[in-house]
């Protein structure tokens, strides 16, 4: 198994990293209309999920669980004005789901916006938020979210979980690019971002367990350093995790001394903001990865001794 510390050194390196480009979370209020206003909103939610699994899983030390919460504080006042932009957000696109995605990670960390929770409780009810056209993977994260929420998920999860690329148990060989993410993804909403593990059906959970150490293999190989990071989670989202050492100490490797991690090879060069929209993912996904790897290694660690 992968030393502990190896792989806690890479959350408390990547939170280092966002906390010193905070200010790349802003919004652009005059985006580009090509772009949309409410694309620059996924970084924001992003962040606040994987503060919610740093909290929940309480295995970080205190200056960075200090980092997490002002990442979120920062976040929420200068980015979100106090959650005054995703008002802006619902308003400017009334039946998008993203303002509502981007707000419930904070609702459960104690923040609040009511004219947001109104937004969500209205367009519940209506038809075009449950035919809102998205993969399937998408539809079931919104599932989750709603019954998170407090609402009854439309469609049922068990419904949206049959549509997915998952579900359906794929051949391992076609496994590339998008339709990684859509499975990593997958296992992300069903576990609850790691929090319920049982929450994947047992013939999901042996199909991952027989194919993800290919992938990871795979992923390795080609340096592709995001994807491989949201495979050491599926992993650790696993009844029986692995904890890759291979994967792991390569992944760990690659992360930079100042706590990026890249998203392909190696970091790169160029405009600051350039570089923080290619690079702030990677750097979410290792913290999340390393959060949940600690505490799976700790929890092993717990029941030998």
């Amino acid at each position: 198994m992968t030393d502990t510390r190896l792989i806690h050194q890479v959350s408390a390196g990547a939170l280092e990293w966002l906390w010193a480009h905070r200010d790349g979370f802003r919004l652009e209020t005059d985006a580009d209309p090509e772009v949309g206003f409410l694309e620059r909103f996924k970084p924001i939610g992003e962040l606040a999920l994987i503060c919610t699994v740093l909290f929940r899983e309480g295995v970080s030390g205190s200056r960075q669980t200090r980092l997490a919460r002002q990442l979120l504080d920062h976040a929420w006042r200068e980015s979100l004005d106090g959650g005054r932009m995703l008002v802006r957000g619902q308003r400017t696109e009334p039946i998008s789901p993203i303002p509502f995605e981007v707000y419930l990670p904070f609702r459960e960390l104690g923040y609040s916006q009511p004219e947001v929770e109104r937004a969500a409780v209205l367009n519940h009810r209506l038809d075009g938020w449950a035919a809102f056209e998205t993969t399937p993977t998408r539809r079931l994260g919104l599932s989750a979210f709603q019954r998170r929420f407090g609402l009854t998920p439309r469609p049922p999860e068990a419904e949206a979980l049959h549509r997915t690329w998952l579900a359906r148990t794929p051949e391992p060989w076609t496994v590339e690019g998008h339709i990684a993410y859509d499975i990593t993804h997958c296992v992300f909403h069903l576990t609850d971002w790691g929090e319920h593990p049982e929450g994947l059906p047992p013939y999901l959970a042996d199909y991952l367990a027989t194919w993800l150490p290919v992938w990871l293999d795979d992923w390795l190989d080609l340096r592709r350093w995001d994807l491989l990071g949201e495979l050491l989670v599926v992993d650790a989202c696993l009844p029986r995790p692995t904890l890759d050492e291979a994967a792991w100490t390569a992944f760990a490797a690659a992360q930079q001394p100042d706590g990026a991690m890249p998203a392909v090879r190696e970091m790169p060069l160029g405009d600051p903001d350039q570089v923080f929209d290619i690079v702030y993912h990677p750097t979410l996904v290792a913290a999340f990865a390393s959060v949940l790897a600690t505490s799976r290694a700790l929890t092993a660690l717990a029941r030998a001794s």
